[in-house]
């Protein structure tokens, strides 16, 4: 989540943990114990790797951007095999990459989707509400960045100020929101999954691969070609070691 362009719901895909994410999520009050803590494990992981790579992370972006997003390409892209297999495609069944199709073009079509101004932020709770849960889709989706989205709805600087100065007017009808919101896109798409395997897998691929353009440094000069090469290589090698360990 630290990488611009790269959701966390993205590298729970790639790293082979979103199913059990989305269960876990989905089915908490089901299995309470279980859910409660896998998801202590995981948010507890996840807070101890923003501690220990924010500053890694933002050195290597500084000072080599093209490699280390290039790294990043090359780990979606070795998510791909993994997400197929999930999808249980064939060659007798290519014709059902319409649904990847369909995910590359919501993403292109919300990145091209413009910015509004900050007026959302004094709507009504009622609204704020509405506006968490459909905010919680980015959170829940992988390709799908939460933070465009609330640039989107003119709520990222709302939010952050509110953040900084404690505002709970905005905060708790947004929190509420995003956290209906997660309940029930979570159930959804777990359902989803379970009884249309193949076009939700294809549809989240179809996400990871449009994310790529937010990814896309550009092309690299010189040597910079072998070092961009060696380095998605190594991201797409790294995820389909990883992979193994899932299967």
């Amino acid at each position: 989540m630290l990488i611009p362009g790269v959701s966390g719901g993205s590298m729970a895909m790639i790293l082979g943990v979103y199913d059990e994410l989305i269960s876990s999520l989905s089915s908490f009050l089901q299995h309470k114990k279980a859910s409660f803590i896998f998801l202590s494990i995981f948010c507890a992981g996840g807070l101890l790797g923003v501690l220990l790579f924010a500053t890694p992370v933002q050195h290597l972006l500084t000072r080599f951007p093209l490699p280390t997003l290039y790294f990043f390409m090359g780990a979606v892209a070795g998510s791909v095999p993994m997400i197929c297999r999930k999808a249980k495609m064939s060659r007798k069944s290519w014709y059902l990459s319409i649904w990847a199709a369909a995910g590359v073009l919501c993403v292109l079509l919300l990145s091209g989707t413009p910015v509004v101004s900050g007026g959302a932020a004094k709507a009504s709770p009622l609204v704020l509400l509405g506006l968490g849960a459909v905010a919680a889709v980015a959170l829940v989706l992988p390709g799908i960045s939460v933070s465009y989205v609330l640039l989107l709805f003119g709520l990222y600087n709302p939010v952050i100020d509110g953040i900084r100065n404690f505002n709970l007017p905005l905060l708790l009808p947004l929190g509420a929101g995003l956290v209906l919101g997660i309940l029930l896109v979570t159930r959804l798409l777990e359902r989803a999954m379970q009884r249309y395997p193949q076009p939700t897998y294809l549809l989240i691929l179809g996400f990871l691969v449009g994310s790529l353009g937010e990814i896309f440094p550009g092309l690299p000069h010189g040597w910079g070609w072998i070092i961009c090469g060696v380095c998605c290589a190594a991201g797409f090698a790294g995820v389909q070691f990883l992979s193994r360990f899932e299967d």
